[in-house]
């Protein structure tokens, strides 16, 4: 295969691991931790995301459950931009992969690269 067309499979590969704000619905922000922090979620549970800040991502699985992913560290720009991809051969997201930020500049950049965290379940506070 050309370098070129091998290029733009990876591209449409990795589109296709895009999380952002076309895809996001809204968390409820009334949420406490629930349980067991996990180190992977399974890929084809996660229904949408919802980036909070550069360091927290609330990724909203079927079935309505939450999971929030506090990075060990800020991805700068996360909280601004509210897109990401990641890249992973297997059939989870686990703590130990890395998201990329995406800027929208005309088309999609790559921004900072960053590691997740553990998945913490959330549920919502009881009132």
């Amino acid at each position: 295969m050309s370098a070129p067309l091998i290029r733009k499979l990876a591209l449409a590969a990795a589109l296709v691991c895009v999380a952002g704000p076309a895809l996001a619905r809204k968390a409820p922000d009334n949420l406490v931790p629930a349980g067991k922090a996990v180190d992977c979620v399974q890929l084809t549970a996660i229904r949408s995301t919802e980036v909070r800040d550069d360091r927290t991502i609330d990724f909203i699985m079927n079935g309505n459950k939450v999971y929030r992913n506090t990075l060990p560290m800020s991805c700068p720009s996360l909280g601004s931009e509210k897109r990401f991809m990641y890249k992973t051969s297997l059939s989870q997201l686990c703590s130990v992969d890395i998201i990329t930020v995406l800027y929208q500049t005309g088309g999609l950049q790559r921004g900072p690269s960053c590691g997740l965290g553990k998945f913490q379940p959330m549920e919502k506070m009881a009132k």
